[in-house]
């Protein structure tokens, strides 16, 4: 399989630069070798580093536009994630899939090294293993929830010494959980418990026992009916992180995703995010996604092109908001959907902040506020994306004490936050029947955004909670997968119910609103506003959903090298236990 051994062939490679985040101190040697690297504490530290970043840098499309238009979150035209027809040959997904076997591969050999080297202590290499388990354990979780039955790789070595990569299998999906659960389960024994608060976070034990929570709570319904055993599993890990991690939720919602650490690590929410570098040279080091979900003109760097995307009317609806309204008469009931969704007439203090801050009215049409615009509104949908913006030069600048560039930046990208975790548990502790458990962590999230407690709780309740805690995210859609295991029908519903689609009318009513007859800004109320011809299109609204929509295909490239991962394949059954173990 191509992708697949070009990840072994990565994997069994030492980087040329094993250290590319520079957070932790990247060390000043041009080229490494296993005969001079990883023979101290500090250089397996940051031999390690690189796996927070590099390797993950080509899931970011699909990350933040492949699965979010899949979910419904995501509006971007007549594609096939908006129709869920995505097929071998996508770009994206194809750059998913190679991104996720590199990034095992190298955890693999990142591991050997470590075993291999004699310098550092036990203690720091226990720590770096165990964080190379769970990184190669969030890598299975995605693979196993986007593929459904996939390959285990568990030694790449051995693979390539017995030129075995074009005969591997399909292995049957519960049986791919089990082998992360297992591979969690050895993190667990190695990783110190000491919390990264208030500092760009490593994982440590309770990042690893949290992310098994959820893979507990995904496979508990694999089987098609839901696990008791697994839900408590879920409950019992997830309870744990909340009582004995040391951390709690950010105060301030918005502050979760703003680039210093001393902001969005204030409590240790961050449990496991991609750390980005904007200073290392090195090209999938940084960060890029505000270069395709920002607007035209939001930094200096000519890097942009988000207009025309972003978040989806149905999306919009669940906040309780619509673009058709009068902006002057929206009304927020929650902090997360500003923090979100950025939608014409919002205004922000943490972006712009040397001029005073950002304002959506202005942006597109007063030039003498923002130069180098598309010169009038863009998206459809009516909205752009608030989330994974870090600003303008001068806001990375001010934050971090460093530059950003063209397509990079240092913004942390988050992959589990304790929030998920407390809707974890309160979504194990409902399916379990302990509804007072459910209600209260479902109103600890919501207390946060400044959104109204409920009285008490549904189990949709709490699924409408995940999507507006974590929208953009790239985390709704695998909601659905999961579900789709054991609840198919009402996935099924809920999509084909989505507005997915645009409005008609938006762009002259905007403009209409803060311009005057010479087309000079003015500002709101520059004339009446009247929104009489904006009207809801459901043309891109999904016709039909089946079941086999929820897994997507191998690419093409690699089922042609090898027919055992085509989608009609017949998966293996593996006694995970018995086959493999990590014995060190």
């Amino acid at each position: 399989m191509k992708n697949i051994l070009k990840a072994f062939v990565a994997g069994a490679m030492v980087l040329s630069a094993v250290s590319c985040a520079d957070f932790l101190n990247r060390p000043s040697e041009d080229s490494y070798t296993l005969a001079n690297y990883y023979q101290t504490d500090e250089q397996c530290i940051q031999g390690v580093n690189y796996l927070y970043c590099s390797p993950w840098y080509d899931c970011i499309r699909f990350y933040i536009y492949g699965s979010e238009t899949m979910c419904g979150n995501v509006y971007q035209g007549q594609n096939a994630y908006t129709t869920l027809t995505v097929n071998g040959t996508d770009k994206d997904l194809k750059n998913l899939s190679y991104s996720l076997w590199a990034v095992n591969a190298h955890c693999n050999t990142v591991i050997n090294n470590i075993l291999g080297s004699e310098g550092p202590s036990q203690s720091v290499k226990n720590q770096c293993i165990g964080e190379c388990l769970t990184w190669k354990a969030m890598a299975y979780f995605l693979l196993v929830r986007t593929f459904g039955d996939v390959p285990i790789i568990h030694d790449n070595t051995e693979i390539i010494k017995e030129s075995a990569y074009n005969e591997v299998s399909k292995v049957q999906k519960a049986d791919v959980y089990d082998y992360i659960v297992l591979t969690l389960e050895k993190a667990l024994e190695l990783l110190p418990k000491n919390p990264y608060i208030g500092q760009y976070n490593r994982i440590d034990y309770y990042a690893a026992k949290a992310l098994l929570s959820k893979v507990y709570l995904t496979k508990a319904g694999v089987s098609g009916a839901l696990s008791s055993g697994d839900l408590a599993a879920a409950k019992s890990y997830a309870e744990d992180v909340i009582l004995n991690s040391g951390r709690s939720l950010t105060p301030k919602y918005s502050d979760v995703f703003r680039l210093s650490p001393s902001v969005y690590q204030q409590t240790g929410e961050a449990l496991i995010s991609w750390l980005w570098t904007s200073t290392s040279g090195i090209w999938t080091c940084q960060n890029s996604i505000q270069s395709d979900v920002g607007c035209t003109g939001f930094d200096e760097f000519g890097d942009l092109w988000g207009d025309w995307k972003g978040p989806s009317v149905d999306l919009q609806d669940d906040f309780g908001v619509s673009a058709a309204d009068n902006p002057l008469n929206r009304v927020n009931t929650d902090d997360r959907r500003q923090a979100t969704i950025m939608m014409f007439g919002d205004k922000y203090d943490y972006f712009w902040q040397d001029k005073g801050g950002f304002d959506f009215y202005r942006f597109f049409y007063d030039s003498d506020y923002a130069s180098g615009t598309s010169g009038g509104w863009q998206c459809v949908s009516g909205a752009n994306y608030a989330k994974h913006l870090y600003g303008n030069g001068s806001d990375h600048v001010k934050e971090l004490g460093v530059s950003a560039d063209n397509m990079t930046n240092q913004l942390p990208t988050h992959i589990l936050r304790l929030s998920d975790i407390y809707l974890v548990y309160a979504e194990a502790a409902f399916l379990t029947g302990d509804k007072d458990t459910a209600l209260e962590y479902v109103n600890k999230v919501r207390e946060r955004a400044n959104a109204a407690p409920l009285e008490s709780v549904t189990f949709d309740d709490i699924w409408k909670e995940r999507r507006l805690e974590l929208a953009l995210e790239g985390d709704r859609w695998y909601d659905y997968v999961r579900r789709s295991y054991y609840d198919m029908d009402a996935c099924i519903n809920e999509l084909l119910n989505q507005r997915r689609s645009y409005w008609d009318g938006l762009g002259a009513a905007y403009k209409d609103f803060v311009q005057d007859d010479d087309g000079k800004y003015v500002g709101p109320g520059a004339h009446t506003w009247d929104g009489s011809n904006i009207v809801y299109n459901p043309v891109q609204d999904l016709k039909s959903v089946t079941p086999s929509m929820f897994t997507l295909p191998f690419p093409t490239e690699d089922v042609v090298l090898n027919p055992k991962v085509a989608s009609d394949a017949e998966p293996v059954h593996v006694d995970v236990r018995e086959t493999y173990s990590y014995n060190f």
